[in-house]
């Protein structure tokens, strides 16, 4: 056939393209398009057939091509043709493909001359091509006919340049020797998108129709209008070959039969004709491909090492084996033991470091987020004040009493104490709903098996809300216990005496002197007027925030005393993405910071922010409390008491806060402990010695150890996977090994580009061969509607610095470049 030039890399390539294709992926390799370009009936349509090995273009004078035709070729043990807009249908008769292709050109430009910029996709499959695409693109031209529109150069010229300007793309400029060099179209507009010639090849056509006494020598030989990668000489069947159906084997010997023969061309027969011209672009070819490789094979060895951990596990796999099932049923419960201990306990092995895991998120509920519960219900000045004075009144009734009666003592804290089950209930749905999600998370691990996962999930989870049920009955009970008796023989209880000579201000008791609390980076809201927001570095310690510009803590901002300090909550602005917070004086008379009666300080989570507030309260700042409605709905007589009564609202004040201090402190203890040891610990314990036995009891094993289908297919493509990459990587050592690059040609002469106008009197001389044009024409200016220069700088300004500047030594695509070392 017509292309065994390029049989060397058809093995190589297609191997590595199979590899590919079994595990549904491209090899990424980018093969070059080959783009012919040329005047109208220079010969391209024939430069392709002949690569191809098969007549399927229309031909004729005048403009044939009329519409750009991407020709995709396709190693294939059968021979056939595909069109895009012909889904489905395969053509076997390339007569056929022909008048396709004129009946589609036709359909979209009209039958008189008319031109498309729409390709028609056209894919050849043949064990004889490589896999590459070619384009046949319409002849240029400089007049209208039939129904051309006038501007039919520029449209022919920007079509051309869609597809010649890509960097991939190799350029044929194909010109007949039958018409002066100086004139062609397809050089000049190769020049422009290609300067340094690294993708340009010159093909000369129609040498046996140049006149007798006059040969295209000069040019072949690269000394007439130098072209960096020179010029290949064809001969193509003419119009009389091709009516009667000239073979293009038969044309092949004939083209080389006529450069043996020729005296001027037999010296250089060897690198002339059709042959020659597939083995240069089979080197391009070579060349790109070894280019990309070092890429390729670096991409396909860091996916096979990502692979290496997950095939291990398939490689022994035996799906019909039934002692496996049971085997992996034991090996998924135990993992997912560890995994939940894990998560609660924490593991010096393999931390998360994302997010926090199950246990950190129970410990913040225990420490920060309970607490914080605790105090909000517990400290509530002017309500407390109001129960107390109202609990002494009812006990004395109409009597006026003497002495602070012990019955409303104790009503107010055990009224406080039932507030506490709020808080106790809510700690719990917290930590369930944690425990619930560890569960979820440990059991991602059993999605190759969708149903033990359910099944594992079911139990667990079911189990978890059992105890809940138990947990909630122990902490109520402890509330109760808590109730029945008030303990005021307790150690730390303050007594009658001592409640009596002491102020409520000196109750608030205070972590140890300067302890730092907190550290930590918060941003202070301010309005733009004021400097806008800032970021700083807050300390918190037990009798002051202060602020520095960063952590090293050496440019101190403000330091705030604790004192009067309370903090509320504040909706975070319209535009902000932050959760903020606000610290304020309760004294009126003064300002927290500067002018400000209140600093707002935001957090980028609302954890942060419940963080922040827990620690405030360890340095007691606690929450502001709502009194609107108590204000409104107060009787006067509570803030207009009598002094005795007032010394006995306070006396009991601080009897009900130092017991329930002691209460808090108790019931701090003890809900962790008893949420540990009634739930977590219970659920770590039932995981590892009774959920095997629910798993067995509650269906068939082989049902429940069925593979998902997604995880059966994703095995198989795994291993598929696995085995093409390294098959890849083994082809891509053969290609590097069985090819060799050959380096660039080095730049020439290429000044005959910028001489515009004296370039045709410079040639009048040694003329390769009489024009078509009479010879004023040709020793004349260039034609008058392409003015040499202009288009050219003001397209190539787009690609290049200087298209028509001397070239640089540094070509501009150095990844086509290899290193010169001849092998």
């Amino acid at each position: 056939m017509g292309n065994r030039g390029m049989e060397d890399l058809i093995p190589l390539i297609n191997k590595l393209q199979d590899a590919f294709s079994s595990i549904g992926q491209s090899c990424n390799l980018d093969l070059p398009q080959i783009a012919v370009v040329g005047g109208q009936s220079a010969g391209k349509s024939s430069v392709l057939e002949n690569f191809v090995g098969r007549d399927f273009l229309p031909r004729g004078s005048g403009i044939v091509t009329r519409r750009p035709l991407i020709l995709q070729l396709c190693f294939n043990k059968a021979e056939y043709a595909e069109f895009l807009h012909c889904k489905g249908r395969k053509f076997v008769d390339f007569e056929e493909v022909r008048a396709e292709i004129e009946a589609e050109t036709d359909r979209i430009t009209g039958s008189n001359k008319g031109i498309s910029p729409i390709p028609i996709n056209l894919r050849v499959y043949s064990p004889n091509v490589l896999n590459l695409t070619l384009i046949d693109l319409p002849g240029m031209t400089k007049v209208a006919v039939g129904d051309q529109p006038l501007d039919i150069e520029h449209q022919i010229r920007d079509m051309l340049l869609q597809f010649i300007t890509k960097e991939s793309c190799l350029i044929l400029a194909v010109t007949p020797a039958n018409q002066d060099l100086a004139n062609s179209d397809a050089l000049k507009i190769a020049k422009e998108v290609d300067p340094q010639g690294l993708r340009t090849i010159g093909v000369i056509t129609k040498l046996d129709l140049m006149d007798e006494g006059t040969d295209a020598k000069d040019i072949l030989e690269n000394k007439l209008l130098p072209l960096r990668r020179g010029y290949i000489g064809v001969v193509n069947r003419s119009q009389k070959d091709i009516d009667g159906r000239k073979d293009i084997r038969a044309a092949l010997a004939a083209e080389r039969k006529f450069f043996l023969s020729h005296p001027g061309y037999r010296h250089m027969a060897e690198r002339m004709g059709t042959p020659h011209l597939q083995k240069q672009l089979n080197q391009q070819l070579t060349n790109h491909i070894r280019d990309t490789l070092p890429g390729l094979r670096s991409k396909l060895q860091s996916q096979v090492l990502s692979l290496e951990k997950e095939v291990e596990e398939y490689k022994n796999f035996r799906p019909d084996d039934p002692t496996r099932k049971t085997k992996a049923l034991l090996q998924m419960v135990q993992q997912f033991g560890v995994d939940f201990e894990k998560r609660i306990e924490g593991s010096g092995d393999q931390v998360d470091t994302a997010e926090l895991s199950g246990g950190a998120k129970i410990n913040r509920i225990f420490h920060e987020r309970f607490p914080f519960e605790l105090v909000k219900i517990v400290f509530d000045e002017k309500e407390l004040r109001r129960e107390i004075s109202h609990a002494i009144k009812n006990v004395h009734g109409v009597r006026t009493g003497l002495f602070t009666p012990d019955l409303a003592f104790e009503a107010i804290v055990k009224k406080q104490i039932i507030k506490l089950k709020e808080p106790c209930i809510k700690c719990i749905d917290l930590v369930i709903q944690e425990l619930i999600n560890t569960v979820r998370q440990c059991t991602n691990k059993l999605g190759s098996y969708p149903r033990l996962r359910e099944e594992t999930e079911r139990i667990v989870t079911t189990y978890v809300r059992e105890r809940e049920g138990k947990t909630k009955d122990q902490v109520m009970l402890l509330i109760d216990i808590e109730l029945s008796y008030i303990n005021t023989n307790h150690e730390d209880f303050i007594g009658f005496a001592n409640a009596q000579q002491r102020n409520i201000h000196q109750n608030k008791k205070r972590a140890i002197p300067n302890q730092v609390i907190r550290k930590g980076w918060l941003t202070i809201n301010i309005s733009i007027m004021k400097g806008g927001s800032k970021e700083y570095w807050f300390v918190l310690t037990a009798e002051s925030l202060s602020w520095y510009k960063d952590e090293e803590e050496k440019e101190k901002k403000y330091m705030l005393p604790l004192d009067n300090l309370k903090l509320r909550d504040v909706e975070k602005g319209f535009m902000s993405t932050k959760h903020v917070f606000g610290v304020f004086n309760t004294e009126s008379s003064r300002n927290v910071y500067k002018d400000l009666r209140q600093i707002e300080l935001a957090c980028d989570t609302q954890e942060d922010v419940d963080s922040w507030k827990a620690s405030f309260l360890r340095a007691g700042v606690y929450p502001e409390k709502d009194q609107v409605d108590t204000e409104d709905t107060a009787p006067s007589e509570t803030f207009s008491m009598d002094p005795q009564l007032e010394r006995q609202v306070e006396t009991i004040r601080n009897l009900v806060d130092s017991y329930i201090g002691i209460v808090n402190k108790s019931i701090r203890d003890l809900m962790p402990k008893t949420i540990m040891h009634l739930m977590i610990n219970s659920a770590k314990d039932f995981i590892h010695s009774e959920l095997l036995a629910y798993l067995y009891s509650s269906g068939d094993q082989n049902s429940l150890m069925e593979e998902s289908a997604d995880q059966a297919q994703r095995r198989d493509e795994m291993l598929r996977m696995y085995h093409a990459l390294k098959e890849a990587l083994h082809i891509i050592g053969d290609i590097t090994t069985t090819t060799v690059t050959v380096p660039v040609p080095p730049p020439v002469n290429d000044s005959w580009m910028q001489e515009a106008s004296p370039t045709p009197q410079r040639l009048s001389g040694p003329r390769p061969g009489p024009p078509l044009n009479p010879s004023p024409a040709f020793g004349g200016p260039p034609i008058p509607s392409r003015p040499g220069p202009a288009p050219i700088n003001a397209f190539g300004s787009n690609n290049h610095q200087d298209p028509f500047s001397a070239p640089p030594l540094i070509p501009s695509r150095p990844a086509r470049i290899p290193p010169g070392v001849p092998r």
